[in-house]
Protein backbone atom coordinates (compact mmCIF):
# COMPACT_ATOMS: atom_id res chain seq x y z
CA UNK A 1 0.00 0.00 0.00
CA UNK A 2 1.54 3.30 -1.14
CA UNK A 3 1.84 6.17 1.29
CA UNK A 4 0.56 9.43 -0.15
CA UNK A 5 -0.35 12.84 1.23
CA UNK A 6 -3.80 14.30 0.83
CA UNK A 7 -5.89 17.16 2.17
CA UNK A 8 -9.22 16.46 3.94
CA UNK A 9 -11.88 18.86 5.24
CA UNK A 10 -13.74 17.71 8.37
CA UNK A 11 -16.41 19.42 10.46
CA UNK A 12 -16.62 18.63 14.18
CA UNK A 13 -18.29 20.12 17.24
CA UNK A 14 -16.62 20.42 20.65
CA UNK A 15 -17.03 22.29 23.89
CA UNK A 16 -14.35 24.92 24.29
CA UNK A 17 -14.04 26.75 27.59
CA UNK A 18 -13.32 30.42 27.08
CA UNK A 19 -11.28 32.26 29.71
CA UNK A 20 -14.45 34.11 30.70
CA UNK A 21 -16.34 30.87 31.31
CA UNK A 22 -13.43 29.52 33.32
CA UNK A 23 -13.57 32.67 35.44
CA UNK A 24 -17.31 32.23 36.03
CA UNK A 25 -16.77 28.62 37.11
CA UNK A 26 -13.99 29.64 39.48
CA UNK A 27 -16.07 32.40 41.08
CA UNK A 28 -19.05 30.10 41.64
CA UNK A 29 -17.10 27.61 43.76
CA UNK A 30 -15.29 30.22 45.87
CA UNK A 31 -16.48 30.89 49.40
CA UNK A 32 -17.32 34.48 50.31
CA UNK A 33 -13.94 34.94 52.02
CA UNK A 34 -12.07 33.53 49.03
CA UNK A 35 -14.16 35.70 46.73
CA UNK A 36 -13.25 38.80 48.75
CA UNK A 37 -9.53 37.99 48.39
CA UNK A 38 -9.94 37.37 44.67
CA UNK A 39 -11.72 40.70 44.15
CA UNK A 40 -9.00 42.51 46.07
CA UNK A 41 -6.41 41.10 43.67
CA UNK A 42 -8.54 42.06 40.66
CA UNK A 43 -9.01 45.61 41.97
CA UNK A 44 -5.25 45.96 42.32
CA UNK A 45 -4.63 44.55 38.85
CA UNK A 46 -7.39 46.21 36.83
CA UNK A 47 -7.46 50.05 36.91
CA UNK A 48 -11.00 50.12 35.47
CA UNK A 49 -12.54 48.31 38.46
CA UNK A 50 -13.65 50.24 41.55
CA UNK A 51 -14.98 49.24 44.94
CA UNK A 52 -18.21 50.92 46.06
CA UNK A 53 -17.35 53.19 48.98
CA UNK A 54 -19.32 53.77 52.16
CA UNK A 55 -20.32 57.32 53.07
CA UNK A 56 -21.75 58.27 56.45
CA UNK A 57 -22.33 54.65 57.38
CA UNK A 58 -24.38 53.99 54.24
CA UNK A 59 -23.26 52.67 50.90
CA UNK A 60 -22.92 55.27 48.14
CA UNK A 61 -25.20 54.47 45.22
CA UNK A 62 -25.79 56.48 42.11
CA UNK A 63 -29.13 56.25 40.36
CA UNK A 64 -28.85 53.52 37.79
CA UNK A 65 -30.75 53.81 34.50
CA UNK A 66 -32.18 50.76 32.79
CA UNK A 67 -28.97 50.03 30.91
CA UNK A 68 -26.99 49.81 34.16
CA UNK A 69 -24.80 52.87 33.61
CA UNK A 70 -24.81 55.57 36.28
CA UNK A 71 -24.83 59.27 35.59
CA UNK A 72 -21.06 59.31 35.94
CA UNK A 73 -20.76 56.57 33.33
CA UNK A 74 -20.09 53.81 35.88
CA UNK A 75 -21.57 50.33 36.06
CA UNK A 76 -22.71 49.29 39.55
CA UNK A 77 -23.12 45.80 40.93
CA UNK A 78 -24.14 46.16 44.59
CA UNK A 79 -27.72 45.00 43.91
CA UNK A 80 -26.80 42.58 41.15
CA UNK A 81 -29.19 44.20 38.64
CA UNK A 82 -26.85 46.37 36.59
CA UNK A 83 -25.84 45.35 33.08
CA UNK A 84 -22.24 45.64 31.94
CA UNK A 85 -21.62 48.36 29.35
CA UNK A 86 -20.75 46.78 25.98
CA UNK A 87 -17.75 47.83 24.02
CA UNK A 88 -17.15 47.68 20.30
CA UNK A 89 -13.39 47.47 20.63
CA UNK A 90 -13.32 44.27 22.67
CA UNK A 91 -16.50 42.29 21.94
CA UNK A 92 -17.43 39.45 24.24
CA UNK A 93 -16.97 35.87 23.00
CA UNK A 94 -20.67 35.04 23.35
CA UNK A 95 -23.79 37.13 23.20
CA UNK A 96 -25.15 38.20 26.57
CA UNK A 97 -28.53 36.55 26.06
CA UNK A 98 -26.84 33.18 25.55
CA UNK A 99 -25.21 33.18 28.97
CA UNK A 100 -27.06 35.14 31.61
CA UNK A 101 -30.42 34.49 33.20
CA UNK A 102 -32.82 37.36 33.80
CA UNK A 103 -33.35 37.02 37.53
CA UNK A 104 -31.50 39.29 39.89
CA UNK A 105 -29.81 37.88 43.00
CA UNK A 106 -31.01 40.79 45.06
CA UNK A 107 -34.59 39.53 44.78
CA UNK A 108 -36.39 38.14 47.79
CA UNK A 109 -37.59 34.62 47.02
CA UNK A 110 -40.59 33.02 48.69
CA UNK A 111 -39.99 29.27 48.95
CA UNK A 112 -43.37 27.79 49.82
CA UNK A 113 -43.53 23.99 50.13
CA UNK A 114 -45.17 22.29 47.17
CA UNK A 115 -44.96 25.30 44.85
CA UNK A 116 -42.92 25.89 41.75
CA UNK A 117 -39.91 28.14 41.65
CA UNK A 118 -40.84 31.80 41.00
CA UNK A 119 -38.59 31.96 37.94
CA UNK A 120 -37.77 29.86 34.91
CA UNK A 121 -34.89 31.79 33.37
CA UNK A 122 -35.46 33.07 29.88
CA UNK A 123 -33.54 31.16 27.25
CA UNK A 124 -29.86 30.61 26.98
CA UNK A 125 -27.46 28.74 29.11
CA UNK A 126 -27.47 29.51 32.84
CA UNK A 127 -25.18 26.78 34.17
CA UNK A 128 -21.44 26.31 34.30
CA UNK A 129 -21.28 22.67 33.18
CA UNK A 130 -17.78 21.65 32.22
CA UNK A 131 -14.95 19.39 33.12
CA UNK A 132 -13.29 20.14 36.45
CA UNK A 133 -11.48 23.45 36.50
CA UNK A 134 -7.77 23.24 37.14
CA UNK A 135 -6.39 25.34 39.95
CA UNK A 136 -2.88 26.51 40.34
CA UNK A 137 -1.03 25.08 43.27
CA UNK A 138 -1.62 27.09 46.42
CA UNK A 139 0.48 27.42 49.52
CA UNK A 140 -0.58 24.94 52.18
CA UNK A 141 -1.63 26.34 55.53
CA UNK A 142 -2.25 24.71 58.89
CA UNK A 143 -5.92 23.81 59.47
CA UNK A 144 -7.85 25.33 62.32
CA UNK A 145 -9.19 23.14 65.10
CA UNK A 146 -12.68 23.40 63.61
CA UNK A 147 -11.43 22.26 60.19
CA UNK A 148 -9.48 19.44 61.81
CA UNK A 149 -12.54 18.22 63.71
CA UNK A 150 -14.84 18.60 60.71
CA UNK A 151 -12.57 16.42 58.59
CA UNK A 152 -12.72 13.68 61.22
CA UNK A 153 -16.49 14.07 61.44
CA UNK A 154 -16.84 13.39 57.72
CA UNK A 155 -14.80 10.19 58.02
CA UNK A 156 -15.96 8.73 61.33
CA UNK A 157 -19.65 9.68 61.31
CA UNK A 158 -21.56 8.29 58.35
CA UNK A 159 -25.10 9.16 59.42
CA UNK A 160 -25.97 12.63 57.99
CA UNK A 161 -28.27 13.35 60.95
CA UNK A 162 -25.45 12.64 63.37
CA UNK A 163 -23.20 14.82 61.21
CA UNK A 164 -25.59 17.72 61.62
CA UNK A 165 -25.53 17.19 65.37
CA UNK A 166 -21.74 16.94 65.23
CA UNK A 167 -21.46 20.28 63.42
CA UNK A 168 -23.38 21.97 66.22
CA UNK A 169 -21.12 20.35 68.80
CA UNK A 170 -18.01 21.51 66.94
CA UNK A 171 -19.35 25.07 66.97
CA UNK A 172 -19.69 24.82 70.77
CA UNK A 173 -16.02 23.95 71.37
CA UNK A 174 -14.01 26.74 72.98
CA UNK A 175 -10.38 27.67 72.34
CA UNK A 176 -9.10 25.16 74.89
CA UNK A 177 -11.06 22.27 73.36
CA UNK A 178 -13.82 22.09 75.97
CA UNK A 179 -17.56 21.99 75.33
CA UNK A 180 -20.39 23.28 77.50
CA UNK A 181 -22.05 20.46 79.49
CA UNK A 182 -25.59 21.59 78.58
CA UNK A 183 -26.65 19.65 75.47
CA UNK A 184 -30.34 20.53 75.66
CA UNK A 185 -29.80 23.53 73.37
CA UNK A 186 -28.71 21.28 70.51
CA UNK A 187 -31.53 18.85 71.24
CA UNK A 188 -34.14 21.63 71.21
CA UNK A 189 -32.79 23.26 68.07
CA UNK A 190 -32.78 20.03 66.07
CA UNK A 191 -35.84 18.42 67.72
CA UNK A 192 -33.95 15.23 68.51
CA UNK A 193 -33.49 13.30 71.79
CA UNK A 194 -30.75 14.40 74.18
CA UNK A 195 -29.59 10.78 74.29
CA UNK A 196 -28.76 10.96 70.60
CA UNK A 197 -26.76 14.16 71.09
CA UNK A 198 -24.87 12.48 73.93
CA UNK A 199 -24.20 9.45 71.73
CA UNK A 200 -22.71 11.66 69.00
CA UNK A 201 -20.65 13.52 71.60
CA UNK A 202 -19.29 10.22 72.93
CA UNK A 203 -18.19 9.28 69.41
CA UNK A 204 -16.54 12.65 68.83
CA UNK A 205 -14.66 12.43 72.12
CA UNK A 206 -12.54 9.83 70.35
CA UNK A 207 -11.30 12.42 67.85
CA UNK A 208 -7.80 13.84 67.79
CA UNK A 209 -6.34 15.58 69.70
CA UNK A 210 -7.06 13.32 72.66
CA UNK A 211 -9.11 15.03 75.33
CA UNK A 212 -11.18 17.12 72.91
CA UNK A 213 -14.92 17.67 73.58
CA UNK A 214 -14.47 17.26 77.33
CA UNK A 215 -16.99 18.96 79.59
CA UNK A 216 -14.59 19.48 82.49
CA UNK A 217 -10.96 18.90 83.45
CA UNK A 218 -11.60 15.48 84.92
CA UNK A 219 -13.21 14.24 81.68
CA UNK A 220 -10.44 15.79 79.59
CA UNK A 221 -7.74 13.92 81.51
CA UNK A 222 -9.79 10.73 81.49
CA UNK A 223 -10.16 10.84 77.70
CA UNK A 224 -6.41 11.20 77.28
CA UNK A 225 -5.67 8.37 79.70
CA UNK A 226 -8.20 6.15 77.93
CA UNK A 227 -6.43 6.89 74.66
CA UNK A 228 -3.18 5.72 76.31
CA UNK A 229 -4.95 2.66 77.78
CA UNK A 230 -4.10 3.86 81.32
CA UNK A 231 -7.57 4.54 82.70
CA UNK A 232 -7.67 1.87 85.39
CA UNK A 233 -9.77 1.98 88.60
CA UNK A 234 -6.92 3.50 90.61
CA UNK A 235 -6.47 6.29 88.06
CA UNK A 236 -10.23 6.93 87.99
CA UNK A 237 -10.18 7.30 91.77
CA UNK A 238 -7.35 9.79 91.48
CA UNK A 239 -9.26 11.80 88.85
CA UNK A 240 -12.30 11.87 91.13
CA UNK A 241 -10.16 13.55 93.80
CA UNK A 242 -8.12 16.11 91.89
CA UNK A 243 -8.81 18.61 94.67
CA UNK A 244 -6.76 16.44 97.06
CA UNK A 245 -3.94 16.36 94.51
CA UNK A 246 -4.05 20.15 94.30
CA UNK A 247 -3.73 20.32 98.09
CA UNK A 248 -0.90 17.74 98.00
CA UNK A 249 -2.79 15.48 100.41
CA UNK A 250 -0.92 12.39 99.23
CA UNK A 251 -1.66 10.23 102.28
CA UNK A 252 -5.41 10.49 101.74
CA UNK A 253 -4.98 9.88 98.02
CA UNK A 254 -3.03 6.68 98.69
CA UNK A 255 -5.85 5.38 100.87
CA UNK A 256 -8.54 6.29 98.35
CA UNK A 257 -6.66 4.87 95.35
CA UNK A 258 -5.41 1.86 97.33
CA UNK A 259 -1.85 2.15 96.00
CA UNK A 260 1.54 2.63 97.61
CA UNK A 261 3.64 5.80 97.49
CA UNK A 262 5.66 4.67 94.45
CA UNK A 263 2.56 3.87 92.40
CA UNK A 264 0.93 7.16 93.38
CA UNK A 265 3.99 9.15 92.33
CA UNK A 266 3.97 7.36 88.97
CA UNK A 267 0.27 8.15 88.51
CA UNK A 268 0.86 11.82 89.33
CA UNK A 269 3.68 11.99 86.78
CA UNK A 270 1.39 10.53 84.14
CA UNK A 271 -1.29 13.12 84.86
CA UNK A 272 1.22 15.97 84.74
CA UNK A 273 2.33 14.75 81.31
CA UNK A 274 -1.20 15.22 79.95
CA UNK A 275 -2.45 18.35 78.19
CA UNK A 276 -5.25 20.09 80.15
CA UNK A 277 -6.00 22.30 77.11
CA UNK A 278 -5.89 20.08 74.00
CA UNK A 279 -7.22 22.86 71.78
CA UNK A 280 -4.09 24.94 72.37
CA UNK A 281 -2.18 22.62 70.01
CA UNK A 282 -3.69 24.69 67.19
CA UNK A 283 -2.19 28.15 66.93
CA UNK A 284 -4.93 29.49 64.67
CA UNK A 285 -8.40 30.30 66.03
CA UNK A 286 -10.59 27.21 66.39
CA UNK A 287 -13.56 28.74 64.59
CA UNK A 288 -13.30 31.33 61.90
CA UNK A 289 -16.53 33.34 61.90
CA UNK A 290 -18.73 31.95 59.13
CA UNK A 291 -20.82 34.60 57.42
CA UNK A 292 -23.91 33.13 55.76
CA UNK A 293 -24.33 33.57 52.02
CA UNK A 294 -28.09 33.06 52.29
CA UNK A 295 -30.60 34.19 54.92
CA UNK A 296 -33.83 32.33 55.61
CA UNK A 297 -36.80 33.10 57.85
CA UNK A 298 -40.50 32.18 58.13
CA UNK A 299 -42.87 34.30 56.07
CA UNK A 300 -45.79 33.99 58.48
CA UNK A 301 -47.93 32.05 55.99
CA UNK A 302 -46.47 28.57 56.30
CA UNK A 303 -43.58 29.16 53.93
CA UNK A 304 -40.09 30.60 54.03
CA UNK A 305 -38.41 33.75 52.79
CA UNK A 306 -34.99 33.19 51.24
CA UNK A 307 -32.63 36.02 50.31
CA UNK A 308 -28.97 36.64 49.73
CA UNK A 309 -26.97 38.22 52.54
CA UNK A 310 -26.45 41.75 51.24
CA UNK A 311 -23.36 42.14 53.42
CA UNK A 312 -21.64 39.49 51.31
CA UNK A 313 -22.63 40.81 47.89
CA UNK A 314 -19.50 42.09 46.11
CA UNK A 315 -19.57 45.87 45.77
CA UNK A 316 -17.55 46.53 42.64
CA UNK A 317 -18.25 48.57 39.54
CA UNK A 318 -16.76 49.34 36.13
CA UNK A 319 -15.66 52.94 35.80
CA UNK A 320 -16.72 53.67 32.23
CA UNK A 321 -16.00 57.39 32.50
CA UNK A 322 -12.37 56.67 33.37
CA UNK A 323 -12.27 54.13 30.54
CA UNK A 324 -13.48 56.78 28.08
CA UNK A 325 -10.79 59.23 29.20
CA UNK A 326 -7.84 56.85 29.11
CA UNK A 327 -8.99 55.25 25.86
CA UNK A 328 -9.16 58.65 24.20
CA UNK A 329 -5.67 59.50 25.45
CA UNK A 330 -4.13 56.22 24.27
CA UNK A 331 -1.11 56.92 22.10
CA UNK A 332 -0.54 53.65 20.27
CA UNK A 333 -2.05 50.27 19.46
CA UNK A 334 -0.50 48.51 22.47
CA UNK A 335 -2.03 50.96 24.92
CA UNK A 336 -5.44 50.66 23.25
CA UNK A 337 -5.22 46.85 23.42
CA UNK A 338 -4.29 46.97 27.12
CA UNK A 339 -7.21 49.29 27.93
CA UNK A 340 -9.67 47.21 25.89
CA UNK A 341 -8.50 43.99 27.55
CA UNK A 342 -9.00 45.41 31.04
CA UNK A 343 -12.41 46.83 30.14
CA UNK A 344 -13.56 43.48 28.77
CA UNK A 345 -12.18 41.67 31.83
CA UNK A 346 -13.97 44.08 34.20
CA UNK A 347 -17.27 43.64 32.37
CA UNK A 348 -17.01 39.87 32.50
CA UNK A 349 -16.14 39.95 36.18
CA UNK A 350 -19.28 41.96 36.97
CA UNK A 351 -21.40 39.58 34.89
CA UNK A 352 -19.82 36.53 36.53
CA UNK A 353 -20.53 37.94 40.00
CA UNK A 354 -24.12 38.55 38.98
CA UNK A 355 -24.54 34.98 37.74
CA UNK A 356 -22.82 33.55 40.81
CA UNK A 357 -25.26 35.28 43.13
CA UNK A 358 -28.25 34.28 41.00
CA UNK A 359 -27.19 30.63 40.96
CA UNK A 360 -26.66 30.46 44.74
CA UNK A 361 -30.09 31.99 45.37
CA UNK A 362 -31.82 29.55 43.01
CA UNK A 363 -30.13 26.52 44.55
CA UNK A 364 -30.75 27.64 48.15
CA UNK A 365 -34.43 28.42 47.48
CA UNK A 366 -35.04 25.00 45.96
CA UNK A 367 -33.24 23.32 48.86
CA UNK A 368 -35.49 25.12 51.34
CA UNK A 369 -38.59 24.17 49.37
CA UNK A 370 -37.67 20.49 49.22
CA UNK A 371 -36.40 20.23 52.82
CA UNK A 372 -39.35 22.06 54.36
CA UNK A 373 -40.01 19.13 56.72
CA UNK A 374 -36.60 19.48 58.36
CA UNK A 375 -37.00 23.21 59.00
CA UNK A 376 -40.58 22.82 60.24
CA UNK A 377 -40.39 19.61 62.30
CA UNK A 378 -36.79 18.59 62.98
CA UNK A 379 -33.86 16.53 61.82
CA UNK A 380 -35.78 13.25 61.49
CA UNK A 381 -37.80 14.75 58.62
CA UNK A 382 -34.87 15.27 56.28
CA UNK A 383 -35.94 14.15 52.80
CA UNK A 384 -33.77 12.07 50.47
CA UNK A 385 -32.09 14.48 48.12
CA UNK A 386 -29.27 14.33 45.59
CA UNK A 387 -27.70 16.91 43.32
CA UNK A 388 -29.75 15.70 40.37
CA UNK A 389 -33.04 16.56 42.12
CA UNK A 390 -32.05 20.19 42.54
CA UNK A 391 -30.43 20.41 39.10
CA UNK A 392 -33.59 19.18 37.36
CA UNK A 393 -35.85 21.48 39.38
CA UNK A 394 -33.95 24.66 38.51
CA UNK A 395 -32.72 23.66 35.04
CA UNK A 396 -29.00 23.53 35.73
CA UNK A 397 -26.25 20.96 35.51
CA UNK A 398 -25.34 18.84 38.53
CA UNK A 399 -21.78 20.19 38.51
CA UNK A 400 -23.19 23.71 38.78
CA UNK A 401 -25.30 22.74 41.80
CA UNK A 402 -22.26 21.05 43.36
CA UNK A 403 -20.14 24.20 43.00
CA UNK A 404 -23.01 26.40 44.17
CA UNK A 405 -23.38 24.46 47.42
CA UNK A 406 -19.71 23.96 48.36
CA UNK A 407 -18.54 26.32 51.10
CA UNK A 408 -21.83 28.21 50.88
CA UNK A 409 -23.71 28.64 54.16
CA UNK A 410 -27.32 29.41 54.99
CA UNK A 411 -28.57 30.90 58.25
CA UNK A 412 -31.80 29.14 59.22
CA UNK A 413 -34.04 29.06 62.31
CA UNK A 414 -32.30 25.79 63.24
CA UNK A 415 -28.77 27.12 62.90
CA UNK A 416 -26.24 27.70 60.16
CA UNK A 417 -25.53 24.93 57.67
CA UNK A 418 -23.43 24.39 54.62
CA UNK A 419 -25.79 23.77 51.70
CA UNK A 420 -24.03 20.46 51.04
CA UNK A 421 -25.46 18.92 54.21
CA UNK A 422 -29.02 18.87 52.89
CA UNK A 423 -28.22 16.18 50.33
CA UNK A 424 -29.02 12.71 51.64
CA UNK A 425 -29.53 9.21 50.22
CA UNK A 426 -32.96 7.58 49.94
CA UNK A 427 -34.74 4.33 50.83
CA UNK A 428 -37.62 3.17 48.55
CA UNK A 429 -41.11 2.81 49.95
CA UNK A 430 -43.54 -0.06 49.57
CA UNK A 431 -46.30 0.48 47.02
CA UNK A 432 -46.52 3.89 45.41
CA UNK A 433 -45.50 5.95 48.43
CA UNK A 434 -42.74 8.53 48.55
CA UNK A 435 -39.17 7.46 49.19
CA UNK A 436 -37.76 7.82 52.71
CA UNK A 437 -34.48 9.46 53.55
CA UNK A 438 -31.78 7.22 54.98
CA UNK A 439 -31.58 9.53 58.01
CA UNK A 440 -35.26 9.19 58.84
CA UNK A 441 -35.01 5.38 58.51
CA UNK A 442 -32.00 5.33 60.85
CA UNK A 443 -33.94 7.49 63.26
CA UNK A 444 -36.89 5.07 63.14
CA UNK A 445 -34.63 2.04 63.71
CA UNK A 446 -33.17 3.72 66.78
CA UNK A 447 -36.66 4.52 68.09
CA UNK A 448 -37.79 0.90 67.64
CA UNK A 449 -34.75 -0.42 69.49
CA UNK A 450 -35.07 2.14 72.30
CA UNK A 451 -38.69 1.07 72.84
CA UNK A 452 -38.00 -2.68 73.00
CA UNK A 453 -38.16 -4.59 76.29
CA UNK A 454 -35.85 -7.29 77.65
CA UNK A 455 -38.51 -9.92 76.91
CA UNK A 456 -39.02 -8.80 73.32
CA UNK A 457 -35.75 -7.71 71.77
CA UNK A 458 -36.09 -7.07 68.04
CA UNK A 459 -33.89 -8.95 65.59
CA UNK A 460 -32.84 -7.30 62.34
CA UNK A 461 -35.48 -9.36 60.54
CA UNK A 462 -38.09 -8.17 63.03
CA UNK A 463 -37.13 -4.55 62.39
CA UNK A 464 -37.43 -5.16 58.64
CA UNK A 465 -40.99 -6.44 59.07
CA UNK A 466 -42.02 -3.50 61.25
CA UNK A 467 -40.57 -1.02 58.75
CA UNK A 468 -42.37 -2.72 55.86
CA UNK A 469 -45.65 -2.32 57.74
CA UNK A 470 -44.85 1.39 57.97
CA UNK A 471 -44.19 1.52 54.22
CA UNK A 472 -40.39 1.34 54.17
CA UNK A 473 -38.88 -1.23 51.80
CA UNK A 474 -35.49 -2.17 53.23
CA UNK A 475 -33.24 -5.23 53.25
CA UNK A 476 -32.05 -6.95 56.43
CA UNK A 477 -28.39 -6.29 55.63
CA UNK A 478 -29.22 -2.58 55.28
CA UNK A 479 -30.83 -2.59 58.72
CA UNK A 480 -27.72 -4.30 60.10
CA UNK A 481 -25.47 -1.73 58.41
CA UNK A 482 -27.47 1.19 59.80
CA UNK A 483 -27.57 -0.38 63.25
CA UNK A 484 -23.80 -0.88 63.28
CA UNK A 485 -23.19 2.67 62.01
CA UNK A 486 -25.13 3.92 65.05
CA UNK A 487 -23.02 1.64 67.29
CA UNK A 488 -26.06 -0.35 68.41
CA UNK A 489 -25.16 -3.94 69.40
CA UNK A 490 -26.87 -7.02 68.00
CA UNK A 491 -30.14 -8.36 69.41
CA UNK A 492 -28.26 -11.06 71.39
CA UNK A 493 -25.98 -8.49 73.03
CA UNK A 494 -28.88 -6.14 73.74
CA UNK A 495 -30.86 -8.92 75.37
CA UNK A 496 -27.96 -9.75 77.69
CA UNK A 497 -27.46 -6.09 78.61
CA UNK A 498 -31.16 -5.56 79.34
CA UNK A 499 -31.29 -8.70 81.51
CA UNK A 500 -28.23 -7.59 83.49
CA UNK A 501 -29.60 -4.06 83.84
CA UNK A 502 -32.96 -5.40 84.97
Amino acid sequence: MALTTRRDLRQTTSLVMTPQLQQAIKLLQLSNLELSDYLTEELERNPLLERVEEEGGERREAETPANGATESGETEFPNATAEAVPTTEAPLDVADEDLWADSGPGDLVRATPGTEMPWTGSGGRSDFADSEFSYENTVAQDPTLREHLTEQLQVDVTDPVDRLIGLHLIDMVDESGYIAPELEAVSNRLDCPVLRVESVLETMQGFEPAGIFARDLRECLALQLRDLNRLDPAMEALLDNLDLLARRDLDKLRRICRVDAEDLNEMVREIRALNPKPGDAFNTPIAQPVTPDVLMRPDGAGGWLVELNSDNLPRVLVNTSYYARVNKAARNKDEKAYIAENFQSANWLVKSLHQRATTILKVASELVRQQDGFFAHGVQYLKPLVLRNIAEAIGMHESTVSRGTTNKYMATPRGMYELKYFFTSSIPSTGDGDAHSAESVRHRIRDLIDAESANKVLSDDGIVELLRVEGVEIARRTVAKYRESMRIPSSVQRRREKILAG
